[in-house]
């Protein structure tokens, strides 16, 4: 994953911090990204971030401790790769390279193994003391140490050896972190009980040193949890692809794969890249791209993405993008940058822990210092109190608790075919109050489909359609084609056609047979000379002119000027008549079918509190109907792409505003929202790179799922920042006065809320489309 690129290829996004300039990442002139595995918190990313940052030549840096990432902007004439290398490992920090297993097992690492042998020696300590059989087993500097004293001593140098560690590289990097404070108070406490007769602290240093390490260790593996369902992602491209080369079939690397070669899967194979099936068919498993619960059948010309599963049949696939742009390649490569926007509460949280860790830990000098020097007080007893306040001097798990959260909820998302682009795009999600949403292609399939027939003079139904699809199979109007699929579906016969003509802006005309039909707008028909005010239902061969009115009196007539037509049109449909130059066959109506999702999905958004918006171009009448039969109250119709662009506007006057759109055609009215939200991305390079939200199928069920995820996201990352903060706050004011012991303090304020707020990050990773609140 370590890599050198341009910031285009990175795609890197409002990313990074000034290094030596003002520029942003994405501004630099080339972009390297390295994978740090073990940087995981933000004091490691600080320390990374001040090596690195110092550099001749590096414009921006970007530490990413929840993916283990560090992003640089740098210019290549000033500086290389191997340099910042260099920077980063005498932070103390090692760059993985892409052959290397990053993913060790947390307990049984070099350091998980010392917090054990750290834990051992403080419980036979324990049991000792328990027991109390804990004879003097050694006296330096004529001091005594008993037995419980020499293991707590062991607990100490077998736990505190990291510690140390990193905290020499923090002082060296001048970073005021956890780890260097963890240091001075391990080092304070050991030193007391050394050099100053009578005073013995090391149970205290003891436990600092394996409590502090099980909560690294738990932040880590919280981390890992994190950085594993980016992994998913990853894993589900094939690494290998059978390619035909010179006529022989070749197994190469998946990203050696050619645009315009012609891969090979084998049924119950991955495809390992974007392509167009050029032979072959199979029903394709796309739920890791798209979530389609069901298989959906590829023939020759369908489209398929990387990372999709072939189920049955045989496929050659032509390659239409490298694999490192395919549609999968730039959901992981956005998932990974989505650290880079980060939310308004991450940037205070940020803002806040500058100020709050250089004031407690001068608190720590205070409480330490003055009680003795000024009152006469036990020096010790307020030196302890200084320590623990050293303790949590550091905000680890109050830092986290945003970025954390971003991850688990963003890659979620992810895996249910929502791409959000950033945690800022989820906090504003979370706070949305009006939905726009287009209706062509949006709310409806944007395909039109036959939905009425009126057969009339004794016609049937099939006789209508047989006609109409005559008529129509030499059109190339969608109205035409949408009549011809329907009657081809209904397994209506095609007449021979002859004589076809195309009447411009009226319909058309062509012989069936030897009779002369036309197809077209009730006007075309009206010009004929019909009567449209009686038109009979069951007379028989009948003809509808004005002279047949008398008999209309006698056996009934529709009005199609009054009642038919009006009504249907009404209905947001488009009204097609059929007949001959004598007598009118029957009404056909065409519209744009509402999705089978849409009525369940707007009420939904209404559920959970929302203004449900339509923004259409279609004129008023089509527009009403839809909003009736969708259960929406406010609608804007007739209006044009800037038109949408201004509507938008003008709802933001009332609150916070997410539009839904194709992404292509509503490009200025997603952009003009707060948060843009684009349809059916999959395979869409201009969706995915303009919304800020893709939804990567259809399935308009994702958005109240995307609802539901943002809200609780920003639920989670309120209880996460505030929950910390309190017991962070708690601690301060409690441990001058009520002298709390130094485990209880790690075990409390690191441990315990480290551990809480990774946990409830977690919970993102649960929240499902078909959850309901």
């Amino acid at each position: 994953m370590s890599d050198d690129c341009t910031t285009e290829s990175c795609g890197c996004d409002d990313a990074g911090t000034a290094g030596t300039g003002a520029e942003s990442v994405a501004d630099a002139p080339a972009t390297l990204r390295l994978d740090v595995p073990d940087m995981d918190c933000p004091s490691c990313a600080s320390k990374v971030e001040g090596a690195v940052s110092g550099l001749s030549g590096v414009l921006a840096v970007d530490p990413r401790p929840t993916t283990g990432t560090l992003v640089v902007g740098y210019d290549p004439e000033a500086t290389d790769r191997e340099t910042v290398v260099a920077a980063v490992e005498g932070a103390g920090y090692a760059v993985r390279d892409d052959d290397e297993d990053g993913d060790e097992a947390v307990w049984t690492s070099a350091r998980g193994l010392k917090t054990i042998a750290s834990g051992a020696f403080v419980a036979l300590a324990l049991l000792v003391i328990l027991v109390r059989v804990n004879p003097v087993v050694v006296t330096v500097l004529d001091q005594s140490y008993a037995l419980s004293d020499v293991l707590l001593l062991g607990a100490v140098v077998a736990g505190g050896q990291v510690i140390l560690r990193n905290g020499y590289y923090s002082a060296r990097t001048l970073s005021l972190d956890i780890d260097f404070l963890m240091t001075a108070a391990i080092l304070a406490a050991t030193g007391i009980t050394v050099f100053v007769p009578g005073e013995n602290l090391l149970i205290e240093a003891a436990s600092l040193a394996f409590l502090f390490n099980v909560a690294e260790l738990l932040e880590r593996a919280s981390v890992q949890r994190a950085r594993r369902s980016l992994d998913d992602l990853l894993d589900l491209a094939p690494d290998t692809a059978v390619v035909r080369r010179d006529g022989e079939q070749v197994e190469i690397p998946a990203d050696e794969v050619r645009v315009g070669e012609v891969v090979l899967v084998q049924p119950g194979e991955k495809i390992p890249v974007d392509g167009v099936v050029r032979d072959g068919e199979s029903a394709v498993n796309q739920a890791p791209i798209t979530g389609e619960s069901v298989p959906v059948d590829k023939v020759r010309g369908d489209e398929v993405y990387a990372g999709t599963v072939n189920e049955q049949g045989y496929l050659e696939v032509e390659t239409t993008s490298p694999a490192g742009e395919s549609t999968l390649a730039r959901i992981v490569d956005l998932v990974t940058d989505a650290q880079s926007n980060k939310t308004e509460r991450e940037r205070f949280v940020e803002r806040f822990a500058q100020y709050y860790t250089p004031l407690v830990t001068g608190l720590a000098v205070l409480v330490a210092a003055v009680p003795p020097l000024f009152f006469g007080a036990d020096w010790v007893h307020w030196a302890v109190n200084g320590i623990g306040l050293l303790v949590i001097a550091c905000p680890c798990a109050f830092v986290i608790s945003t970025p954390v959260s971003v991850v688990s909820a963003v890659t979620s998302a992810a895996k249910r075919a929502v791409l959000v682009k950033g945690g800022d795009r989820l906090e504003t999600m979370g706070d949305v109050d009006i939905v726009a949403l287009d209706k062509t292609g949006t709310l409806t399939t944007g395909e039109l489909a036959v939905t009425d027939v009126v057969p009339l003079n004794g016609n049937s139904e099939e006789d209508v359609l047989r006609c109409a699809r005559g008529l129509e199979s030499r059109s190339e109007h969608p109205i035409g084609d949408a009549i011809v699929a329907h009657a081809a579906r209904n397994g209506v016969e095609h007449r021979d056609v002859s004589g076809f003509e195309s009447l411009t802006g009226e319909g058309v005309k062509a012989t069936l047979g030897d009779v002369p039909h036309y197809a077209g707008k009730p006007g075309l028909f009206t010009d004929l000379g019909f009567d449209l005010d009686h038109v009979h239902l069951t007379t028989e061969g009948g003809v509808s002119r004005p002279e047949m009115r008398r008999q209309c009196e006698r056996e009934g007539c529709l009005d199609l000027v009054e009642d038919t037509i009006p009504r249907l049109q009404g209905e947001g449909k488009t009204v097609v008549l059929v007949g001959t130059e004598d007598a009118l066959e029957g009404v056909i109506a065409v519209s744009d079918t509402i999705r089978d999702d849409a009525v369940e999905t707007v009420a939904a958004l209404r559920e959970r509190g929302l203004s449900v918006v339509m923004l259409t171009g279609d004129n008023e009448g089509t527009a009403r109907a839809v909003a009736e039969q969708l259960g929406i109250d406010e609608y804007r119709a007739d209006l044009l792409p800037e038109d949408k662009t201004d509507a938008v506007a003008e709802l933001k006057e009332q609150g916070t505003v997410a539009m839904v759109g194709d992404g292509v055609n509503d490009a200025p009215a997603l952009a003009t929202a707060d948060v843009g939200i684009a349809m059916g991305a999959a395979g869409s390079d201009t969706a995915i790179e303009t919304a800020d939200i893709a939804l990567l199928t259809d399935d308009l069920s994702r958005l109240p799922y995307l609802v539901d995820l943002s809200r609780k996201a920003n639920s989670v990352i309120r209880q996460n920042v505030w929950g910390s903060l309190a017991v962070k706050a708690a601690l301060a004011v409690l441990i001058p006065v009520f002298a709390i012991p130094l485990w209880l303090v790690v075990l409390a304020g690191d441990v315990g809320m480290t551990t809480a707020v990774t946990g409830n990050a977690m919970r993102l990773a649960r929240v499902a489309p078909d959850e309901a609140d």
